[in-house]
Formats: C-alpha cells, sequence, structure tokens
C-alpha cells in the first residue's frame, strides 16, 4: 500500500543581526493608553515584563533589509536544504502582516506583493510558479502550509515555498511597553508532495477565526506619548484580552486537530508554538494536557526561541522548525518517526494548528 504524502523536505531561517536586550529600552519613556508616563522605573518594567514574557533579548534588522529580503534569504537557505531546482516550484506563498516598511517611514509598500518581490530575488522564470501573499496575523506560516497541502491534495502543486517574514521594528510605537515584545525575522520551508509507502507529513489540520468580539484585540492606533501625529499608526494590542482568548481556544483547537490525525497527547515529541509570551504558551500547553486528564507536561516538549529571538510574528514557528531540524536550538531534535503539532494564535482573531509526522 503507497500513501501521497505532503512534506517538508527543506526549513531555512533568516535571523537579524542587531540584537536589543531589554536594557536598550532604558533610555526610552513609556506612557499608558491615556498618555501618562509610567511612576515605576524601567529596571521594575523591564524585570516585570521579563518575568511574564520570557524576553530578554530581541532581534531586529539592519536599516537597509525589508521583509522581502530576509524573506528571500530564508527561502534560498529551504531551497537549498531541500535540492530542489527553485524552476520547480509550483506556488510560492508569503505570510506578513505589515509588507515592506523602509526604515524611518510610516508607510507599508506591497506593490509588488512580497510573493513577488521573493520570485524575483530567487530569480525564477517559470511563470507558473503563482507566488502570492497571505495576511493572517501570525499564524499566517501555518496557514501557508495547509494551503500547500490542500493545494497538493487537489492535484494542483507538487513543490511549494512557504515563508513566514516580518519587520515589527518598523511598526511599533517605542513609547509602548508592548513594543519591547516584537522582533523580525524569517522563516521558510519547503513541501512537497511525494508517493510513499509509509504515513507521514501533514497528517491533519484546524482553522479557526474569532470576528464578532475579538477581531480588533490587535490593531493600528496612534502613539502613547502626548500630543503624537494621530495620522501615523503604530502595532498596538489589548494584551489581557489576547492573554485570556488563547488561553480558552488554542487548546481545544489542538485537540481538535489531533482528534483528526487519531493521536493522543503521549505520542506528540514536539510542540512548535507561535513565541508571543513564554507564560502564555506555557498556561495553553498546560491546559491542553489537561484535557487529556494530565496535569504535568514532559520537559522539552515545547522549545522556546522567544527568550532571544522575541516574537516575530509569522517567524517564530519556521524559524523554531529550522533551529531544531538542524540541531541548532540546544538539546531540541527531531527524528523520524516523531509526531509534533504545530499552533498559532494571533490577530484576527485566528488560530490553527497542523499534527505532523517526520
Amino acid at each position: 500500500m503507497s500513501y501521497i504524502n505532503t512534506i517538508i523536505t527543506g526549513t531555512g531561517s533568516y535571523i537579524p543581526t542587531e540584537v536589543i536586550t531589554n536594557p536598550d529600552f532604558a533610555d526610552k519613556t513609556f506612557y499608558d493608553a491615556n498618555n501618562v508616563a509610567f511612576e515605576q522605573s524601567h529596571e521594575e518594567i523591564s524585570e516585570k515584563f521579563h518575568a511574564i514574557t520570557g524576553i530578554s533579548e530581541r532581534r531586529w534588522v539592519t536599516d537597509d533589509l525589508h521583509a522581502s529580503d530576509i524573506a528571500s534569504m530564508a527561502a534560498e537557505r529551504a531551497i537549498s536544504d531541500a535540492g530542489i531546482d527553485p524552476e520547480e516550484l509550483d506556488q510560492i506563498i508569503v505570510a506578513h502582516d505589515f509588507g515592506d516598511v523602509k526604515k524611518d517611514t510610516i508607510q507599508m509598500d506591497t506593490l509588488p506583493s512580497i510573493s513577488a518581490r521573493v520570485k524575483h530575488n530567487l530569480k525564477i522564470s517559470n511563470p507558473k510558479c503563482v507566488a502570492y501573499d497571505l495576511i493572517f496575523g501570525c499564524p499566517g506560516w501555518i496557514q501557508g502550509v495547509i494551503h500547500a497541502d490542500s493545494f497538493m491534495r487537489n492535484g494542483m502543486a507538487k513543490k511549494c515555498l512557504v515563508i513566514g517574514a516580518e519587520t515589527l521594528s518598523r511598526v511599533i510605537d517605542i513609547h509602548d511597553r508592548d513594543s519591547m515584545i516584537y522582533a523580525d525575522g524569517a522563516g521558510a520551508t519547503i513541501i512537497e508532495l511525494v508517493e510513499e509507502e509509509t504515513k507521514r507529513g501533514i497528517l491533519s489540520f484546524a482553522s479557526e477565526s474569532y470576528t464578532k468580539e475579538e477581531a480588533f484585540y490587535l490593531y493600528f492606533g496612534k502613539s502613547n506619548i502626548h500630543n503624537s501625529d494621530p495620522k501615523v499608526r503604530y502595532l498596538k494590542m489589548h494584551g489581557r484580552k489576547i492573554y485570556e482568548f488563547s488561553l480558552k481556544y488554542v487548546p481545544r483547537a489542538v485537540k481538535e486537530c489531533m482528534d483528526k490525525a487519531e493521536l493522543g497527547i503521549a505520542s506528540i515529541k514536539k510542540i512548535f508554538i507561535h513565541q508571543a509570551n513564554e507564560k502564555m504558551d506555557q498556561e495553553i500547553v498546560k491546559r491542553l494536557f489537561r484535557l487529556y486528564g494530565l496535569k504535568e507536561v514532559p520537559d522539552n516538549i515545547m522549545p522556546m526561541s522567544i527568550h532571544k529571538l522575541g516574537n516575530n510574528s509569522v517567524a517564530t514557528v519556521p524559524t523554531l522548525l529550522d533551529l531544531v531540524r538542524h540541531k541548532e536550538f540546544g538539546g531540541h531534535k527531531v527524528a523520524p518517526g516523531d509526531h509534533v503539532v504545530f499552533t498559532s494564535v494571533g490577530a484576527g482573531m485566528n488560530i490553527n494548528a497542523i499534527a505532523y509526522k517526520f
């Protein structure tokens, strides 16, 4: 018996070179949403921030780089890792939220699309290689993989390049404490359709959107500083609402995905979760295990890159996968036969998950 599998054959990532530590924000004055400066010292703010998010450093791109540039670099590494000819690609799917934003500008640039720029940078001539962008919040890369899997299973593609890339440092309000969360980066994967004797690759997925009450939990708003220009908008969020939403809905979505694949929690070796907030991610996984009647979460099941790389939106999961897959992330690794879960939550509000067998 043979199986038609959609598998990850190559991964690549670009981690920016500019290291921004928490003390680097010490010269910034943070204001609340009512334009009132916080009374706490930077040390107090930084200590509380680190305790909640786990972030001590984040990476920002240099002034000359944009989302399409780092997406292309991650793509080149994924293509090389998979050992394929880029002219054979049927789809290039780039997940992002803000396009290319030049340093010290206020406009987002998506003309041409980021995917078209990536295809141009890769020097792909094949017109049958269709390039398009996907806007789905932080879960964008996972949703792109779901798209690729769907195209393949419907006979519309055999090889796809799926990228998550973002430069959040270009859209943050430096007078908002939340600006300390965000980072830049890119991660890419090659997804291929392969006929094999063993069932592996993408086993199932789940995807949900909540917009009735939740659509504007993340939004664009004016700076927190007094007398800021109302025409200039920055990335904003209702952090407490996002936290509560995520704890309520993400574990359930992950379990639904695993149930579709007929997997129990004991069979999962790794959970690759969006690097949004360490405390939140830990609680999501705890609640997932409770859905199976378990109170203890195994050690090393959830690799976390947020401590040093921050939250770079759509890039967190594919970057983490690339580092683990190439054994460049501490003691974490994946081996043939391992079952893992990819999951994310973000602007929309959107949630998704994929059950995968290596």
